[in-house]
């Protein structure tokens, strides 16, 4: 029995990294006022170009930094449209997730072709913690994890500091609540926002390697499979407070792991089924919320200076 909980846990928190990670970058998005649809985008372009750059450095933390990197640039591009040109931001969000999803698939197949054939590359290996390692049931699930995945648990205390405890998380939200106000006080609305989904769109990037190279160990068409979707999920479910967005990440990783053993234990039913459960589960939890709301008051409303 504690065997089974150990791989539960160990599974729900592999799970949950990718969704952490992404959330709490588009945490600082949707403070600052912009909706980040593309967030699947930036995911599935870090998955790839991770994938690239450990395959041709040898190197995981390559991998790592170049995703960070694409994910910078396809952020850049989202800001560009979004904030600079006014686009809508929903319907830009889901171009990024096009072009994105249909560039890795041109560029895999190009450069590593459609043989069954995988190539071998660096991937994020596990870090023990010692004695905390030790601890039964807890210790290898919680001490005995990739450094990305310990990244993503260190994010959440960090970005509630941040936002909540400075001046710079104090000038994102108050950007996101009433952009005229700020810009009347010099507060630069663009360039914050500018910033904001630069730096959410990097750790979204990692987040995507983390799927390519924390929980498999290569690259392959359309992996990301909407969890750039149940990051979102995540932020609106936990009510845009990292703490909040933790626990729904926590919640939906324990699901994922959930669908793995009933699909071992239930062989019977279409794995199909067990596939679909965590997007059920994210759907009837939004469903059933029934909290005040803390968005942004202007939240997907472009600024535009009388």
């Amino acid at each position: 029995m504690g065997d089974l909980i150990t791989r539960f846990l160990i599974t729900t928190l592999v799970m949950a990294a990718p969704m952490l990670i992404g959330a709490m970058g588009t945490l600082f998005i949707e403070r600052s006022g912009i909706i980040n649809i593309g967030n699947e985008g930036f995911m599935i372009i870090g998955a790839f170009m991770g994938v690239l750059g450990s395959y041709y450095s040898g190197s995981a933390l390559v991998g790592a930094l170049t995703a960070m990197g694409s994910g910078l640039v396809f952020g850049l591009i989202f800001a560009l449209f979004t904030v600079t040109f006014r686009a809508n931001q929903v319907v830009t969000g889901l171009a990024i997730n096009a072009v994105a999803e249909g560039l890795t698939s041109l560029l895999f197949r190009q450069l590593f072709g459609i043989s069954g054939v995988v190539p071998k590359i660096a991937t994020f290996e596990k870090v023990s913690i010692p004695l905390l390692s030790q601890i039964p049931i807890l210790g290898p699930s919680l001490f005995n994890q990739t450094l990305v995945a310990y990244l993503g648990l260190l994010l959440m205390p960090v970005t509630a500091f941040v936002l909540y405890k400075t001046k710079l998380g104090l000038t994102v939200r108050s950007v996101g609540e009433n952009p005229k106000a700020c810009d009347t006080m010099g507060i630069g609305v663009n360039r914050v926002r500018y910033g904001s989904v630069l730096y959410g769109s990097m750790l979204a990037g990692l987040a995507g390697a983390f799927v390519s190279m924390g929980q498999l160990s290569f690259f392959t068409e359309g992996m990301i499979a909407g969890k750039g979707y149940m990051t979102l999920a995540a932020i609106v479910f936990g009510n845009y407070s990292p703490v909040g967005i933790l626990v729904a990440c926590l919640l939906f990783g324990g699901v994922s792991s959930l669908q793995y053993q009933l699909q071992a234990t239930a062989s019977a039913i279409p794995y199909q089924i067990w596939v679909m459960l965590p997007y059920v589960f994210a759907v009837a939890a939004l469903c059933m919320y029934r909290v005040r709301s803390k968005a942004p008051a202007c939240s997907g409303i472009p600024y535009v200076r009388d």
